[in-house]
């Protein structure tokens, strides 16, 4: 028997069409590319959102196209979020970091028909539109009058011309809440990046479970700074949990150095803003510097790679805002678990406190996780014992796009499991700790940088006989690429000419900061390198400063 409940779809344009109805004064802050501010309230940007499907719908865009951006954090973005998604298509945000050979390959790959961008990227554009061989139209994310005479792109226009004469009267269309919403890649560890597919279920559960108390805690009460880019899988959902509560949006732009972000924050009131390691290392410098306070700030979001312990304690202690450690990953839409205390931790000391508050955090409803060991084993929540982090649920892949990379979910009598690639112990209260990576990817300052790219391309040089790359700490990044290499017999090559090699091949936040010269890369018994014992040669090794 079925319960009789009114069988109604979860879709994105009943997001914005809540936010609009039930909170319709409530602010959406942008600092443009332009250099000033806009403000406008969930009203406009929804009146605003229905006009980009109108257009969508003049350019004859079928149902599921895919609509790329490259694009700051900002309000004209978040339109598109909306308008593309909620008219049926899929918007497919493009990281404008990526190397341009990297961006065509993705918008190829996705098989993009129309790719809106901020100005700050029409030089990348102007490189690169001849080679997106599916893209028909390009949007400059701009007023009309911004828009340079004779940008050399066939057809580009400016996006306020481009809805400006579009009705804002639009009826959402009903549609299977399985379908896709939002494209979103990553570079992994090997071969080509990789699409997660997010559906609108998935996106709108993922919103509901982001705004739980012990998740994100998002209300109507909250000012929200989302430093974590839009491009980054969709600014780890908070502007789906934002309209979805109300929470007043203050868009950074491409600001993000200290005095900016700091400058925003008290302007706006902000009560809670989310970002990587890097960026609030630049907040806090600046702050210290300038002995500067918050008035408003009470919680800050660090996901992207491990808070330094230093960190949440500064924020704690010098400045009362409580750090949400949190955890996740592209293919998990991203959010996995976020360390909040329980009710029976709040008695402790504050060196107990920390000793849990350094976790990744809980698990939040929706997402299901256990670690295994090399046999497939499950191993119990002890804190201790360490295995492969598996996770499942309704926001997480079952698959990548155009199935590149292959299958690759566990499959076990308990299910399917996607394998995280980290390892991981997880204690008698829920709390996970990352302790390792499983594969040999390096994360700076949020981003993934694939070792595997990073060899091929030395291999490359006449003068290299192996190459192996290993991550190092670094005090600002948290980790950097050093590059281990084995010169040709009778070969002569310099660090500086290893590192030019690298230039326009990769971004160049993705190039080695150093290279060591080897007599031998440690092999093991079927020929693989052996990371391990390259790492513990390199233990002591500082990268050197600039």
């Amino acid at each position: 028997m079925l319960g009789l409940m009114q069988d109604q779809p979860l879709l994105i344009s009943s997001l914005i069409e809540f936010a609009a109805r039930h909170h319709h004064d409530a602010e959406i802050v942008s600092r443009r590319v332009e250099g000033d501010v806009h403000r406008y309230t969930y009203r406009d940007a929804a009146a605003r959102a229905r006009r980009v499907a109108n257009a969508l719908d003049r350019l004859g865009l079928a149902f599921s196209d895919r609509v790329a951006t490259l694009a700051w954090n900002g309000y004209r973005h978040f339109e598109l979020y909306f308008g593309v998604a909620g008219s049926g298509r899929v918007v497919h945000t493009i990281n404008p970091r990526l190397a341009p050979e990297q961006i065509v390959w993705i918008a190829n790959h996705a098989e993009d028909r129309v790719l809106c961008f901020d100005m700050t990227f029409l030089p990348i554009v102007k490189a690169i539109w001849t080679h997106c061989t599916t893209v028909k139209h390009w949007v400059a994310l701009c007023d009309a009058a911004a828009l340079p005479a004779d940008t050399g792109i066939d057809g580009l226009v400016a996006y306020e011309a481009w809805i400006a004469g579009e009705s804002d009267d639009y009826r959402w269309p009903s549609f299977d809440e399985k379908s896709a919403a939002a494209l979103c890649y990553t570079s992994g560890t090997t071969g080509n990046p990789k699409g997660a597919l997010y559906s609108h279920r998935s996106t709108i559960l993922h919103a509901y479970g982001g705004a739980l108390p012990d998740a994100l805690g998002i209300s109507a009460r909250d000012s929200i700074l989302p430093v974590v880019p839009m491009f980054h899988v969709n600014a780890w959902g908070i502007p789906y949990s934002a309209a979805m509560t109300g929470a007043k949006l203050v868009f950074p732009g491409p600001h993000l150095d200290g005095k900016s972000v700091y400058d925003l924050i008290e302007a706006e009131r902000v009560t809670m803003a989310a970002g990587v390691p890097t960026v609030w290392l630049g907040l806090l410098n600046h702050m210290q510097q300038h002995e500067l306070r918050f008035s408003s700030l009470q919680r800050t979001v660090i996901g992207g790679s491990a808070c330094p312990p230093a960190m949440i304690r500064t924020f704690k202690d010098r400045y009362g805002v409580t750090v949400l450690h949190a955890w996740g990953m592209t293919e998990m839409s991203p959010l996995g678990t976020v360390c909040h205390l329980k009710n029976k931790h709040l008695d402790l000391s504050p060196e107990a406190q920390m000793a849990i508050l350094v976790k990744q955090g809980r698990a939040v409803y929706g997402v299901e996780m256990k670690i295994v060991d090399p046999a497939g084993r499950e191993l119990p929540w002890d804190g201790r014992q360490s295995g492969d982090l598996l996770v499942k649920g309704p926001w997480i892949i079952s698959g990548y796009f155009k199935g590149e990379g292959g299958d690759p979910l566990r499959h076990d009598p308990d299910g399917d499991w996607f394998p995280t690639g980290d390892v991981a112990t997880i204690d008698p209260d829920g709390f996970l700790q990352i302790t390792d990576r499983s594969k040999d990817v390096i994360k700076s300052g949020g981003e993934w940088i694939s070792s595997i790219d990073v060899e091929n391309i030395a291999m490359a040089h006449p003068a290299v006989a192996m190459a192996a790359c290993i991550a190092v700490p670094h005090p600002k990044w948290d980790e950097r690429p050093l590059l281990v290499v084995v010169k040709k017999p009778g070969a002569e090559v310099t660090r500086e000419e290893l590192l030019a090699f690298y230039e326009g091949k990769v971004a160049k936040w993705q190039i080695p900061d150093d290279v060591q010269f080897v007599d031998a890369i440690p092999l093991g018994a079927t020929g693989k390198m052996q990371k391990m014992k390259l790492r513990e040669m390199f233990k002591d090794y500082r990268l050197p400063t600039a």
